[in-house]
């Protein structure tokens, strides 16, 4: 509660962030999501929980920090923030050139191909990161979680988001797909190449007689691929982007299916 009353002071008055006190305050919520110790958003009984509070510690982070050169090997960087070091001793993966800040959690067994992962994101056992995929800050990626090439999940720092994005245990993302604006994807949910989710997306249960619609939430063990609407324009009728619900996995499908197998089972070419 001290650290937090530090924080919501420093917040609202600027002129805080020259203390000592309150830098040292920010300084330790940062070592404690790097360590896992704190998250910005937890699993609690009613759903979710966002911890407003430490987002806004991450936020002010930056005007603390000072520019600094890092070189690694014929490599160089000029930014505020470390990066995240000791992989060996953690028991994760990191094939070059994945790149991840420090006060990002990675938990033992992640795999990391050549990606990025921001500061404040909280990432679980089993998951692969792959190449070209990046972790938005303060992002929350469950266990046994894929996030395929070229995957975008987004931060909440710029701009500054209310809400991170959640993807729980078991999820399949498949590739270039883009989760912004606090969307949560259920576990074992399967999403197809290319979705693009935002709060206001429209996803769309077409299985069955009518259609059931959600908003900024992909519920359990869905299967989704992209789609599209008409809505009208005063220039006319169009096709907006939506997110098709073409089926549920499976209980036998095996949580580590690949995305061909979770759309064969639901009869979508592939």
């Amino acid at each position: 509660m001290e650290l937090k009353n530090i924080i919501e002071a420093a917040w609202e008055n600027r002129e805080l962030l020259k203390e000592s006190s309150t830098q040292q305050a920010i300084e330790t919520i940062i070592e404690d999501l790097d360590k896992g110790r704190l998250r910005v958003a937890e699993p609690v009984d009613q759903g979710w929980q966002v911890n407003e509070w430490i987002k806004k510690a991450v936020i002010l982070y930056f005007p603390i920090r000072q520019m600094e050169l890092i070189e690694v090997g014929p490599f160089e960087f000029h930014d505020k923030m470390k990066l995240k070091t000791g992989y060996k001793e953690l028991g994760i993966r990191v094939v070059p050139h994945a790149v991840a800040r420090y006060g990002a959690y990675i938990s033992k067994g992640v795999v990391m191909m050549p990606s990025y992962v921001n500061i404040g994101a909280y990432v679980e056992s089993g998951t692969m990161v792959d190449t070209w995929a990046t972790v938005g800050s303060c992002a929350q990626i469950g266990k046994n979680v894929h996030l395929s090439g070229g995957v975008g999940v987004g931060g909440v720092l710029e701009p500054i988001q209310a809400a991170p994005v959640i993807i729980e245990d078991g999820a399949f993302v498949g590739s270039r797909c883009i989760l912004v604006e606090g969307v949560k994807v259920g576990k074992e949910a399967v999403l197809g190449a290319n979705v693009t989710l935002t709060a206001s997306s429209k996803i769309i249960d077409v299985t069955g007689q009518e259609p059931i619609i959600y908003k900024g939430e992909v519920p359990e063990r869905s299967v989704v691929i992209p789609g599209s609407y008409t809505k009208e324009f005063p220039a006319g009728s169009y096709q907006v982007p939506a997110a098709l619900i073409i089926g549920k996995r499976k209980p036998s499908t095996d949580l580590k299916t690949s995305l061909n197998e979770a759309l064969r089972e639901n009869d979508v070419a592939v």
